[in-house]
């Protein structure tokens, strides 16, 4: 029996899903091929979106498409498709990242589907949030949808937190000093209101949130280096909810398994009603990501730093058009 394939036209909505995917200062740095004839999604990294100061080696790149990744393979599920994965699968090629295979459902591709409804719903959120303590069972929740991709999650203790912290705001002063990554960062933040946005990625100004007041902030200040007229100050949570996210490799196959781990999680915790948002200022620094990991852990090497709590959602950041992510061959 010849398996029927989705036509293109189908194949639309679940690139719109994947390209819902958090990435790094929201560049998108994405492309999907579709083969009809075999049912083959390939997966490319866009090197003209990268980030050759903060991301010179592409780590982050690769974290951002895995995530976008992990999106695609829950619309699939939730269409009524399986989707079978190879990691980097051409030596020759390595922005090829990753091949999903499309097959006939199965009952393993139940559990993704369900994710299928946060995919939409989850946005980054750099408000305040609550001090309010999260559940126990949602944290091991969100533990057991990182070791579902081959990864880990720590919640880190009192004084691991504030070690993390720390570097964070160390971070932050590295970068002011660095006139190269100030550009970097400037070039894809928006200082307009959203009524002024001409290109569909970056972050717009209306996702900045306010300005940290005091030192308890976990979240990163894309207008720190601006004057944005009417942006207001808050204070922020002093004890933040922090969740770390690791491998045991540093490889470009690790940051693909932690992207899509990252994803999980993420959708995991929105559908459990929390909101979130990133930091990797840390994890951009070689001299301060080795001191993000609990040094007792099997964690090695830390891909992200996940803030998480209750608290206002963020809003939507623009996306590119389907038409300038996937091409049909």
């Amino acid at each position: 029996m010849t398996t029927s394939f989705p036509d293109p036209a189908a194949i639309v909505p679940l690139i719109e899903d994947a390209a819902t995917a958090p990435s790094m200062h929201n560049a998108q740095p994405w492309r999907f091929l579709y083969r009809p004839a075999t049912g083959l999604i390939e997966l490319y990294g866009d090197p003209a979106r990268a980030m050759p100061h903060a991301d010179p080696d592409h780590r982050a790149l690769h974290v951002g498409c895995a995530a976008a990744l992990f999106n695609l393979r829950v619309s699939a599920a939730s269409s009524g498709w399986g989707t079978d994965v190879r990691l980097l699968p051409d030596p020759d090629d390595p922005w090829l990242l990753a091949v999903a295979s499309l097959r006939e459902s199965g009952p393993g591709d139940s559990d993704l589907g369900t994710l299928h409804a946060a995919v939409r719903r989850r946005h980054s959120s750099r408000f305040p949030f609550t001090e309010e303590n999260i559940p126990p069972a949602l944290l091991d929740g969100m533990r057991a949808a990182a070791l579902l991709e081959g990864c880990r999650l720590a919640v880190p203790d009192a004084w691991h937190t504030d070690t993390v912290l720390g570097l964070v705001h160390d971070s932050e002063h590295r970068e002011e000093m660095d006139p190269s990554l100030v550009a970097e960062t400037m070039a894809w933040t928006h200082a307009g209101t959203p009524d002024e946005q001409t290109r569909p990625d970056g972050i717009p100004v209306n996702a900045f949130g306010p300005k940290r007041s005091g030192r308890g902030g976990v979240v990163r200040d894309f207008g720190r280096s601006r004057r944005i007229p009417g942006r207001g100050w808050a204070a922020f949570e002093q004890n933040p909810h922090i969740v770390l996210l690791g491998t045991s490799g540093d490889k470009p196959d690790d940051w693909l398994r932690a992207g899509q781990a990252l994803q999980r999680v993420l959708l995991q915790a929105t559908a459990d009603g929390l909101v979130t948002s990133m930091t990797s200022q840390p994890l951009e620094w070689p001299a301060l990501r080795w001191t993000v990991r609990d040094p007792g852990s099997a964690m090695t090497h830390v891909q992200m730093v996940i803030r998480l709590g209750y608290g206002p959602q963020g809003p939507t950041t623009p996306r590119r058009p389907v038409a300038e992510v996937l091409d049909i061959r």
